[in-house]
């Protein structure tokens, strides 16, 4: 990621400041079904079922206006987080609370349609997201500046590259005007050009007090753009602060 640089701004300054998320002591956990039992396991009543422990008591406040990375290795519990904070799932304890409209990148097939083209799942998604059908109307055209996808716009979904859909999906998003933008790995990809258009956009976001909140493995990406670190290991909270989380991370795992 090189030439657009976020300023920094110091985690505790935003304590003050009136939460945009609260999570308490939430848990989640999953159920896991493994391979059909045999005939054996049936007869000794051996179960192929296993409990997973996805989060395990998280209890954060995330303020407004903060750019939040979640860290962690694959299996922490990052994108598990996202999804309790979009309400895409529920703890099966805890409470989670949000603050404004919430607009999330996690799962995009979500609010589109293979079958349609670019003009109706920019309808359809953005009815998903909360947006009304004037308010998706008259930013219309500049949802389809954004994307930038060119004459696919009148084609249907399933013609797109994964590419073109990050595109849409993200232009609906950002044009959906949210005071909480969730992102799960998808700001750092795309072409350069479209990297810094999504930044700058964040950029805008954070002067106007939005709030952000991402996951990314880009460790210097994150860097660059974002003030608080929240280290999750096991499903727990094992750091949470500013750039010495980052450090400790790092000097951790090697990187």
């Amino acid at each position: 990621m090189t030439g657009y640089k976020m300023p920094r701004r110091k985690v505790a300054e935003a304590t003050q400041k009136t939460p945009a998320v609260s999570i308490e002591h939430a848990h989640k956990v999953y159920t896991l079904h493994h391979d059909k039992p045999t005939f054996v396991e049936r007869f000794f009543g051996r179960s192929t079922t296993e409990i997973f422990h996805a989060l395990t008591d998280i209890d954060l406040k995330i303020f407004k206006g903060q750019k939040v990375a979640i860290i962690g290795k694959n299996g922490s519990g990052k994108t598990t987080l996202l999804k309790i904070i979009c309400g895409i799932t529920r703890p099966n304890q805890g409470v989670v609370k949000t603050r404004g409209r919430v607009v999330s990148l996690i799962d995009l097939e979500a609010g589109f349609h293979p079958e349609m083209n670019g003009y109706e799942n920019i309808f359809l998604n953005g009815l998903v997201i909360g947006m009304s059908r004037s308010e998706i109307q008259r930013k219309i055209p500049q949802i389809v500046e954004f994307a930038g996808i060119g004459s696919f716009i009148d084609a249907p979904l399933y013609t797109y590259s994964e590419g073109m859909k990050l595109r849409l999906g993200f232009a609906v998003a950002v044009h959906a005007d949210p005071d909480i933008l969730v992102l799960d790995e998808m700001i750092a990809t795309g072409d350069a050009g479209f990297q810094q258009k999504c930044l700058a956009k964040i950029e805008e976001f954070f002067r106007k007090g939005k709030t952000i909140i991402t996951v990314s493995h880009m460790i210097h990406f994150l860097e660059d753009h974002f003030e608080r670190f929240i280290w999750l290991d096991n499903g727990s909270v094992k750091m949470d602060g500013g750039e010495e989380v980052m450090r400790a991370y790092k000097k951790y795992w090697k990187i």
